[in-house]
C-alpha cells in the first residue's frame, strides 16, 4: 500500500477516535441534575408552571442531538383539582446538529408515549391550559421581531414530526362533569410541503379518526399574520366507521380573517355520537350545558341560557355539504342532504338546504345576522311535506307504533336575542302544520311534555282510559307578532270522538297561556252544553294549568235557562249553531300554504 495512503488513513482514524472520545467525554461530563434544572427553569420562566423530570434523562450529541426523558410532568393551575396538568411517561426529542451552525434549531422528531392531559375550567370560566408566557409574548411584542425568526428571516425553531401514543385527555367543567378522550395514536409528519395527519381516538364505544394531509403546519405557524397563506386540505373524518371527506382551501391574507372554501361529502355519516365529544371540542370556549327542563334552573320552557354565538369562528367564505345519509339522535336519517353555508364577518347565511326523510322532502333557508351585537337576529323559513308521523318518529325511544299521519309543515319566522327565550319573545312571522289521519298510542302522547298532556286532558278527560287515539286530522296555524301568538279558531283537531277548536293567546315573552277549549262530541248529544266548553288552559308553557272558562259558564247558564223557558227549543238552536261553526275545525283553521312559505320569496 502506498505510504501516503497509509498515513492519510491513520490520520483520519486518529481524528475520528479523538472526535469520538471528545463526544463521549462531553456526554459523560454533562451533569444530568444540572441539565434537568436548566430545562425546568426555562419552562418555568416561559409558562409559570413547574416542570418535573422524575426519571432518568439521557443526552446524545452524535450524529444528531437527542434527549430522552422519563416521567415528565407539568404542574397544574393552583385552583385545579389535579396536581399535574400534563404527565408523560417517556419523551424523546431529536435535534439536527448541522443547522445549529446557522443558528437554526430543527427538531426532526418529538415522540411522546403514556401522555395524560387534565383540562379543567373553574367557576370563573378560566381554563387551566392558559399559561403565563412572558418569553413567548412579551419579548416579541417589545422588539417587534417574530419570536421564531432570526435577523435573516430564517426559521429559528422548526418541528418536522410529532408522534403521540397512548394518550388520554380528560376535561372537567365548572359543574364537575368530566369527559375523557383516549388517543391511541397521533402523528403529524411534515415533508416540507404538506403535513400528513393520522389520528385515532376513542370515547366510550365511539371511535374517531382523522387522516389525510394539509399544507405544512410548520409553514402555517411560522407564516400566520406574517405573509399571505393558502392552506390546502384533503382530509377524511371517520366516526364509528363512517367517513366524511373534507376538501378545499383556506386563504389567509395579512391583517384579514381567514377565507374558507370547503366541500364536505359523504355517502353515510352519523352525528349521534358527537354530543358527548363536543365538550372536549369546545373546551376553550364557554359552552352552556344541555339540560332537561326538569333539571334546569330556568323558569322558562325556552331556555334563557345564552346561545354560544361566540363559538362561531371569525372567518369568511363558504362551506357546501353533500351527504347521502346523515343519522341524527332519536330521529329518522336525513337522505340526500345538500346545503350551502355562507359566512361573513358578522353573519351566517343558509341560502338553501334540502333533504329527504322517508318519502318526504324539506327545504330551508335561514340566517344569523349581527352576530357580535347584543341582540343577534335569527331568521328561518322553510317547508316540509310528504312525510308521515311514523317516519318522523321512526327512531323515537318509544316502542309504540304510529300509523298514518300525513304531515305538512311550513314556517317563516324571525326573532332576535342572545338566548332562545329572548328570540322567541321577539318572534315575528307565521307557521302552520297539518296532520292527516293517524293512530297514536297513548304512551307516545304521554311523552309530549306537560303542555301537550295538559291540553289533551283538558280536551278529553277520558283520554287516559284509552290505549290509542284515532286522529282524523289536526291543523295549527300560528301567527306571531312581537312574541304574541294569537289563536283565533286557528287550531283544530278532529278525532273519532271529538271535534275541537282552540281560541286564545300564548305570550312567548313571559310564556303565559290563555287558551279556551271548545270540544264537541261527534254524537251531538251534548253539543253546545258540553262541560268541557267550560275549560280553559292557563298558566305557563313550563307549568300549564286547567281552569274555568268564565265566559263559557255564562253562555252555558243562559242556554240552560232559556232551555227551561222554551221547552228545549233554545238548546236545539244552540246545538245547531255549534254544528254549523265547529263541525269542521281542521278546514276552518287551515290557511293557504303559499301565504306562509314560497320558494321564490
Amino acid at each position: 500500500m502506498n505510504r501516503q495512503i497509509k498515513v492519510s488513513l491513520f490520520i483520519g482514524a486518529t481524528i475520528l477516535f479523538v472526535l469520538g472520545l471528545g463526544i463521549w467525554y462531553l456526554t459523560a461530563a454533562i451533569d444530568q441534575a444540572k441539565l434537568t434544572r436548566l430545562i425546568s427553569a426555562t419552562v418555568k420562566e416561559a409558562t409559570g408552571r413547574d416542570l418535573t423530570i422524575s426519571g432518568p434523562i439521557n443526552l446524545t450529541i452524535f450524529p444528531n442531538i437527542s434527549i430522552v426523558a422519563e416521567k415528565v410532568s407539568l404542574s397544574n393551575a393552583i385552583w385545579a383539582a389535579d396536581k399535574e396538568m400534563l404527565a408523560i411517561k417517556r419523551l424523546e426529542l431529536f435535534i439536527n446538529m448541522l443547522p445549529l451552525i446557522s443558528r437554526r434549531v430543527e427538531i426532526s422528531r418529538i415522540d411522546m408515549s403514556g401522555v395524560d392531559i387534565h383540562l379543567q375550567k373553574n367557576a370563573a370560566g378560566d381554563g387551566n391550559w392558559l399559561l403565563a408566557a412572558p418569553l413567548i409574548q412579551g419579548d416579541a411584542e417589545k422588539t417587534g421581531t417574530p419570536r421564531d425568526s432570526n435577523e435573516d428571516g430564517q426559521t429559528f425553531v422548526t418541528i418536522q414530526t410529532v408522534r403521540v401514543a397512548d394518550a388520554v385527555i380528560s376535561y372537567a367543567s365548572a359543574a364537575d362533569r368530566t369527559t375523557s378522550l383516549a388517543i391511541p395514536k397521533l402523528s403529524l409528519e411534515g415533508d416540507g410541503i404538506n403535513t400528513l395527519i393520522k389520528f385515532e381516538a376513542q370515547q366510550g364505544a365511539n371511535q374517531f379518526g382523522l387522516n389525510g394531509k394539509i399544507s405544512s403546519v410548520r409553514n402555517i405557524l411560522s407564516g400566520w399574520d406574517r405573509k399571505p397563506l393558502e392552506i390546502l386540505l384533503d382530509l377524511a373524518i371517520t366516526l364509528n366507521g363512517k367517513t366524511l371527506a373534507v376538501n378545499g382551501k383556506i386563504q389567509k391574507q395579512l391583517k384579514m380573517i381567514p377565507n374558507l372554501d370547503l366541500h364536505l361529502k359523504s355517502n353515510a355519516f352519523s352525528l349521534e355520537s358527537l354530543a358527548g365529544a363536543s365538550v372536549l371540542v369546545a373546551a376553550g370556549r364557554k359552552l352552556p350545558a344541555a339540560v332537561s327542563h326538569s333539571a334546569s334552573s330556568s323558569p322558562y320552557f325556552f331556555s334563557d341560557a345564552p346561545i354560544p354565538f361566540d363559538l362561531l369562528p371569525g372567518v369568511s367564505g363558504q362551506i357546501d355539504l353533500d351527504i347521502k345519509e346523515l343519522s341524527l339522535i332519536h330521529f329518522a336519517p336525513l337522505k340526500n342532504l345538500t346545503a350551502l353555508i355562507q359566512i361573513q364577518e358578522d353573519q351566517v347565511k343558509l341560502p338553501q338546504a334540502k333533504f329527504q326523510v322517508g318519502t318526504g322532502s324539506a327545504s330551508l333557508q335561514g340566517s344569523i345576522a349581527q352576530l357580535h351585537s347584543a341582540s343577534p337576529v335569527v331568521s328561518l323559513r322553510g317547508e316540509a311535506k310528504g312525510y308521515t308521523l311514523g317516519q318522523i318518529l321512526k327512531a323515537s325511544e318509544t316502542n309504540s307504533k304510529v300509523t298514518g299521519g300525513d304531515l305538512r309543515l311550513a314556517f317563516n319566522l324571525q326573532g332576535s336575542g342572545k338566548s332562545l327565550h329572548h328570540i322567541m319573545g321577539n318572534l315575528n312571522g307565521q307557521s302552520q302544520i297539518e296532520i292527516g289521519k293517524a293512530t297514536l298510542p297513548s304512551n307516545l302522547i304521554n311523552q309530549g311534555g306537560d303542555f301537550i298532556i295538559s291540553l289533551l286532558n283538558a280536551i278529553n278527560p277520558m283520554r287516559k282510559n284509552l290505549n290509542v287515539m284515532e286522529l282524523e286530522c289536526a291543523v295549527a296555524y300560528l301567527p306571531v307578532k312581537n312574541g304574541l301568538v294569537n289563536i283565533a279558531n286557528t287550531v283544530g283537531v278532529q278525532t273519532d270522538r271529538l271535534d275541537v277548536t282552540l281560541d286564545g293567546t300564548v305570550n312567548l315573552k313571559n310564556e303565559a297561556i290563555h287558551l279556551d277549549i271548545y270540544p264537541r262530541e261527534k254524537s251531538g248529544l251534548t253539543t253546545g252544553l258540553d262541560l268541557a266548553n267550560l275549560v280553559e288552559l292557563k298558566g305557563t308553557l313550563q307549568d300549564p294549568k286547567t281552569g274555568i272558562n268564565k265566559a263559557g259558564v255564562v253562555n252555558s247558564a243562559v242556554s240552560i235557562g232559556l232551555g227551561f223557558l222554551t221547552g228545549g227549543v233554545s238548546i236545539l238552536a244552540e246545538n245547531a249553531k255549534s254544528l254549523a261553526t265547529k263541525s269542521d275545525p281542521c278546514k276552518t283553521a287551515l290557511h293557504p300554504w303559499a301565504q306562509i312559505y314560497s320558494a321564490q320569496q
